[in-house]
């Protein structure tokens, strides 16, 4: 068995099949010098073939198990022609597990929704496993009681994980919404549709498929599964499954009455969060949560860092971190809907996609745009004389620009529409620039002598 790409997936697998008596051969890129900690946390007996792939060590696999965003190489292509068994880390640990499985897909919101269903059924007192794409791989709960019998794992599937899906049957399966992204690994949107359709393959007609029924590119998914499909809208009302009501968010299951919960929540802004809410709710209660542990865990819910997080209210205006917005799409969503002007901070690595929809956003809201990184030109090109365009070539830089920009009452947001790898490690590095850039403006506020009007976040989720 080769395990091809050693990130956090690939140790899990390797782990698994070591584990159930398998003969593990480990791949990577990387050398060994450049793994590190990753080699030494797994057996010794596992043959290692590093610095590179060989194409014998796939030609001469009975399985190959991939780790998610590992592209398609020569070696691999070889083996697939051959007609060597490939999988994935997902589907594979999918065939150990006997709890109840909820798996929540889509190009955003994935991550917020999973970690809430996960409170919500953790509210139960049943034991619950909440990871996947969001931190810990499923290959770690095989053997634990969140995975057996009585158990519960709520996962989120990325894009990558759902290529590879044969018989992972999740009883519970959810799709957000699907906009543009790694169209520089999918060839197209149809491929990536296709990718995130993967995910309800093997759902049965007793099985449920949650929906946004105000997405038209989820509704062409929604055409093919064989599970039953209930909705989550928040422009529609519904007469089963989940639907925005004024300032209520209703909830009908199947053999249920309407139920009623706040949609005015302050640790979940904005209407992708209404649908990210929506969606949860509708999961968890299909899962077996009763209505008082869905209220539990919607009070005891915790925002995830960089996503909508607000981290500074200077001089009227508030600074929201949500550096994970790292598509087009995912900065749409945060800025639809939202209740004041925005000077947004965006840009970075460009993914390969339209900023069209980016652009008629924030004509709507948008008081002006701060642009970074290497997409900046073509967000310029692309924003036209929509909004006033500022360049900046740092975070500091950017936020004040951006103060400069708004006025009392407004929102600086950053929420890039690109990835972070030109200026920062990743998204969590960026975040943390813009955090502490902010941080730096409300205390020279402070010094001045402003005060600030609201609570700041703090990374884990309280306020200071």
């Amino acid at each position: 068995m080769l395990i091809v790409g050693l990130g956090v997936s690939g140790q899990a697998a390797a782990r698994l099949c070591h584990t159930h008596g398998a003969a593990v051969t480990l791949t990577d890129q990387k050398s060994e010098a450049q793994l590190g900690d990753a080699l030494a946390a797994l057996a010794p007996e596992m043959k290692r073939r590093l610095g590179g792939h060989r194409i014998e060590d796939f030609m001469n696999s009975d399985l190959i198990v991939l780790s998610p965003g590992v592209p398609e190489g020569p070696e691999l292509s070889a083996a697939r022609e051959a007609g060597v068994a490939i999988t994935g880390e997902l589907e594979l640990a999918s065939q150990f597990i006997r709890a109840t499985l909820i798996a929540i897909t889509g190009t955003n919101g994935k991550s917020t929704t999973t970690t809430l269903c996960g409170g919500m059924m953790a509210s139960t007192g049943r034991p619950t496993f909440v990871g996947g794409n969001l931190g810990l791989p499923l290959s770690e709960v095989v053997n634990t009681p969140a995975g057996r019998e009585g158990g519960v794992c709520v996962v989120e599937v990325s894009s990558f994980q759902a290529e590879t899906i044969e018989s992972f049957r999740p009883q519970v399966a959810v799709l957000l919404n699907i906009t543009p992204d790694h169209l520089d690994r999918h060839a197209d949107i149809e491929g990536y549709v296709a990718a995130k359709a993967q995910m309800f393959s093997a759902q049965k007609q007793s099985d449920f498929a949650v929906m946004n029924l105000d997405d038209p590119l989820v509704l062409e998914v929604a055409r093919n599964v064989r599970s039953r499909f209930l909705p989550i809208s928040t422009t529609q009302i519904l007469s089963e499954g989940g639907w925005l009501q004024g300032d209520t968010l209703n909830i009908r299951i199947p053999g249920c009455e309407i139920e009623r919960y706040t949609a005015d929540n302050p640790k979940l802004v904005g209407r992708h969060n209404l649908e990210n809410t929506l969606a949860a709710i509708v999961a968890s209660r299909l899962g077996g949560a009763l209505p008082s542990e869905v209220h539990r865990g919607l009070l005891t819910f915790k925002p995830l860092p960089h996503r909508m997080e607000l981290c500074a209210h200077v001089d009227g205006v508030r600074y929201y971190n949500d550096s994970k917005g790292t598509n087009v799409g995912a900065a749409v969503a945060a800025l639809t809907g939202f209740p004041r002007p925005v000077v947004l901070i965006a840009g970075g690595r460009d993914k390969g996609g339209s900023y069209d929809l980016l652009v008629r956003a924030m004509a709507q809201i948008g008081r002006g745009i701060v642009l970074i990184g290497e997409a900046a030109d073509r967000i310029e090109a692309a924003m036209g004389a929509t909004v006033p365009v500022d360049r900046a070539s740092s975070m500091e830089e950017a936020v004040r620009m951006a103060a400069a920009r708004a006025q009392q009452g407004d929102a600086v947001i950053l929420s890039p529409a690109c990835s972070s790898f030109d200026m920062f490690r990743n998204y969590g590095e960026r975040g943390a620039a813009f955090r502490a850039a902010a941080a730096q403006l409300e205390a020279e506020s402070a010094e001045a002598g402003s005060e600030p009007t609201t609570p700041r976040v703090v990374p884990n989720g309280g306020t200071s």
